[in-house]
Formats: C-alpha cells, structure tokens, sequence
C-alpha cells in the first residue's frame, strides 16, 4: 500500500533530477613557515655557526670516507684490489645513489686508535634495478678485522634489511675478529656469530645474500682459495679472476633474481617544500639551549610545506601531525627540544634510518633526499 503511494513521487524525482545539497569544506591540507628575518642579528649569527659546523661535519666525513692510513691503502693497491668505496660504487647501477649507514661509526670510540666507519661501508643502493643492502669490509681499516662496533653495525645493516624487505649483497674482504677484543667480539647472542644467524634466516624469508669474496680471506689457496671452493668444496658458485670480476657477478646474481618492487603505499607527486632547506641554519643553528619553532623545521623539509596536524591544543611541548616525503604519506611524532637534531627525529620516523652519530638538520635532510632521488628513479 505504501509503495503504491510513494511510486509516482520516485518516478517524477528520478525524471525531474533532485540538485545536491551537501556542502564541504575544501580537502586542502594547510602549509606551514614564514620567511625568517634574514637581516637580523640572531639570525646571521645562527646561519654563521650552523655553516661552520657543516663544513667541520663535511670534513670530518671526507676524512672517513678515506678509510685506513695512506700507507695501508698503497699497500691494498698494490695488490691489485679496488678500495672498498670504489668497488660499492662499480657495483651499483651508473648513476644511482648510494645510502649510507652509521658513517661515524667508532668514531673517537677506542681512544687514540682511529676505526673509520667502525671498519665496514654500509648502505642501501640500486644493483641491477634492485634496491639491495650494501655490506663491504674495508680492509685498510685493520685488515678489515671486526670490532665489537663493526659487528653491531653488520648487524644494524641485517636488521634494516629484513624490515625493508631488501636482499643483502656482502663484498668481504675480512680478517676475522680483531683478536685484542674477541672477548666482546665472539662470544654473546648478538655478537659475531649473529651475522650467519641473520643471513639464514633472511634467506629462509626469500631475501638473497649474495656474497662477492673480493679478497683473499685467507693468504694460501690451498687452505680455502677461490680454487678449492669452485672444484673441490662446491661453496662456491662463480670462479671471480679480479675485483671486476667479482662485481660483475654480483650483479649477474642479483639480476637473476627476478625481483620486482611493490609500492604498497599511496603515491603522490613530490614537490619541493615552500622555503629554502639552508634557512634553517638561521632558524636553528648552533646553541642547544636556544628555542625555536618546530613547524618552521617542518615548513623547510616535508613536500610543499604541507603539514596536517593534529591535537594541536594539547601538550605544547609535542607537535604531531601528518606530512608528504616523495612517494608516501607519513605521520610524526616531534618534541619540541631546542636542539639542532630533531631535524633527523622528524626524517627518521618515516624512514627507519639512525645514524650513531648525530647532523645538522640540513645534512640529515641532504641524505635522506639522496634517497628520495633514488625512489624517484625507479
């Protein structure tokens, strides 16, 4: 009875058309930052101290990328062998770039005795289209042996792996433990034998470890050469004449294992933010008891400014929202601390990269848009 008398109502709705009557606000997400007072006196001050730590930052990170002495890197040389940066940099697609981990790694750790990069390159880069974990032995850094900081940054390299879902390439050139310190070398749960634990268990999870024996781990052939192990053990795979060689298969390796990368995150279009990245010399720089505001921070780093916050009236001491890094939407949590790293708090909350060593803010957001270019590319 009911639907009798509602029919010729439907009928005439559906032939005249009713007109909309919801309304919205606009899905626009609010931009952050104001231009600073570059002609002031703070501000010229910060820009000055903030430039000069960066250089002294730049140096010192020259100064590691160098590895051992002169004399052990003649002697390396000598024997025919690519430097551990050089053979990453042969390995990876022409190009691309190269994410490096915990570069100040022992760095003024072990007093007087100087450990570059705790004696091991670590890093995300693009082999054969395939975003691949980076470990390399540098072996001018004492023989290329382990020190309980090595271990523990082989291990962090691991970790990152197999949370990001990346196959691990290992150029070894090693001498083992450094045998003054196998006491915190060998024998605890996350200590050397970790290493072989991990690379099991990433490979029973379906991510490759690809190793490249780039250097003699022990000195006579008959006591475990590329030779025996090719014709007698079977451990190995390929038979490497050099350096070369070896990259060359590696990335045959990696090539053949038919990877192909899922984005499972939305994707947006990147777009640079609003100001300049090196206004926050200015805004931060170098006195660690000195305030200053966190979204101006934000306002230089996230893609076009964009910042969609959120409990802005509650605890003023924490700033939390939702911003855009190329390629994905990401959510921070960011104290308000009047310190010059909370730059590399914001970055590492999308990204799960913690350097040992603290950065400026424009060298951690330098770095991380390494990365990004690198996305970019793919």
């Amino acid at each position: 009875m009911l639907l009798q008398k509602v029919r010729p109502w439907l009928l005439r709705c559906r032939s005249v058309g009713l007109a909309s009557s919801r309304t919205y606000y606009g899905d626009q997400v609010a931009t952050l930052g104001s231009a600073p007072d570059s002609q002031s006196a703070d501000y010229q001050k910060n820009y000055e101290q903030m430039q000069a730590l960066v250089e002294e930052l730049k140096t010192r990170s020259e100064k590691v990328k160098l590895g051992g002495g002169e004399k052990a890197r003649n002697l390396h040389v000598s024997r025919g062998k690519l430097l551990p940066r050089e053979r990453i940099d042969r390995l990876l697609d022409p190009g691309t770039p190269f994410l490096e981990f915990s570069q100040f790694a022992a760095y003024q750790l072990y007093g007087k005795e100087e450990v570059p990069a705790g004696g091991i390159i670590t890093g995300i880069g693009r082999v054969s289209g395939v975003e691949c974990v980076i470990v390399a032995n540098d072996a001018t850094v004492k023989g290329g042996t382990y020190y309980p900081v090595t271990v523990k940054k082989h291990l962090r390299a691991q970790e990152i792996a197999q949370q990001n879902h990346l196959p691990c390439i290992y150029l070894v050139d090693s001498g083992g433990a450094n045998l003054p310190r196998q006491a915190d070398v060998f024998p605890d749960r996350d200590h050397f034998g970790r290493i072989f634990f991990n690379q099991a268990r990433l490979s029973s999870e379906g991510l490759a470890q690809v190793k490249a024996a780039t250097g003699e781990e022990v000195s006579a052939e008959d006591l475990g050469g590329a030779d025996l192990h090719c014709r007698k053990s079977g451990v190995t795979d390929h038979y490497a004449l050099d350096d070369n060689h070896a990259l060359h298969l590696a990335r045959k390796a990696v090539r053949n294992l038919n990877y192909r990368k899922n984005m499972e995150v939305t994707i947006e279009p990147s777009e640079p933010p609003l100001y300049p990245a090196d206004e926050l010399y200015g805004i931060v720089g170098a006195n660690l008891k000195r305030n200053f505001d966190v979204r101006e921070v934000i306002a230089r780093v996230v893609d076009g400014s964009k910042f969609d916050e959120f409990k802005a009236f509650y605890g003023d001491t924490l700033v939390t929202g939702y911003y855009i890094l190329p390629f994905s939407h990401c959510s921070a949590d960011i104290p308000i601390p009047s310190s010059s790293v909370l730059c590399l708090t914001l970055l590492s909350n999308c990204f799960q990269v913690f350097p040992e060593s603290s950065a400026t803010p424009l060298e951690s957001s330098a770095t991380m848009e390494c990365c990004f270019q690198s996305l970019r590319r793919r």
